[in-house]
């Protein structure tokens, strides 16, 4: 039986490890989505105080809340569409195309990844300050898109890279006109790393908190929302943001990976 008990150990002891991470990883969340239930004792109690669903029923109790959370939607949406666009050209010159300069095109492109967002903050304020520009809703916008575009061309490069070259090649050979062969072969092969490229960036801009600070002027956002509140209190509805923000991303994933799923397994079977 203990030696029975040990092989299973040890054919599955990696399996353990990795939940223990995830479920290490997901706690905070956990707590949170908890939150999203608890009526507390007073604001500045963090405490499972007692059970209600009034913070679901009202998550907008706040208009100042939900004023900031809109914000920081058409903040990450702006972003998002384009850093997409930009870093989904940038990943193809540099996955498809030799051109002098390449190398250094790419350092800079990874340059954002690597600084501290505090270093990349305060530049971006002073730059913006020399030229005059005030600060405002579209300077955050400006900062966004400068650290999400870093994080689309690795997505998108990264899908790329694994392509197999020979289908474009022979669609081509089929006579297709390089824009077919984009548009019905290189597309749809690359469009879930541009997928979630556009999540990956939606998700960067509405948390971030410290670019966003130094380059916000009056405009208040979800995040500098949470960090003012946090002075005199946070309220649940904070919780239930976070948990429907999750939630969301969570359900984008499984509906994306089902389908992905179905059209292979379609595939498959019509190959069969």
């Amino acid at each position: 039986m203990s030696s029975r008990l040990g092989r299973w150990l040890a054919d599955h002891w990696v399996l353990g490890v990795a939940a223990l991470v995830l479920g290490y990883l997901l706690l905070p969340v956990v707590v949170v989505a908890g939150l999203s239930f608890n009526r507390p004792a007073s604001r500045l109690s963090y405490d499972f105080h007692e059970f209600t669903l009034e913070n679901w029923r009202d998550p907008c109790a706040s208009a100042e809340m939900c004023t900031a959370v809109l914000r920081s939607v058409q903040i990450g949406f702006l972003a998002t569409v384009v850093s997409t666009v930009l870093g989904t050209l940038l990943a193809f010159a540099l996955a498809r195309h030799r051109f002098r300069g390449r190398g250094a095109v790419n350092l800079l492109v990874l340059a954002p990844m690597a600084t501290p967002e505090v270093v990349l903050g305060t530049a971006l304020l002073a730059l913006l300050v020399a030229a005059g520009v005030p600060q405002g809703f579209w300077t955050v916008v400006i900062a966004h898109v400068l650290f999400c575009l870093s994080f689309v061309v690795v997505t998108v490069r990264a899908r790329l890279s694994g392509m197999d070259h020979r289908l474009t090649e022979a669609a081509l050979d089929l006579y297709a006109t390089p824009w077919q062969v984009f548009r019905r072969v290189t597309l749809p092969l690359v469009l879930p790393g541009i997928v979630a490229a556009a999540l990956l960036a939606f998700s960067l801009s509405f948390d971030d908190f410290i670019v966003t600070n130094f380059n916000s002027g009056t405009t208040v956002t979800f995040p500098m929302y949470v960090w003012g509140a946090n002075q005199r209190g946070i309220p649940p509805q904070v919780n239930v943001v976070g948990t429907a923000m999750f939630g969301t991303a969570l359900l984008l994933v499984l509906a994306g990976s089902t389908r992905w799923r179905g059209r292979r397994g379609r595939r498959v079977g019509g190959n069969g």
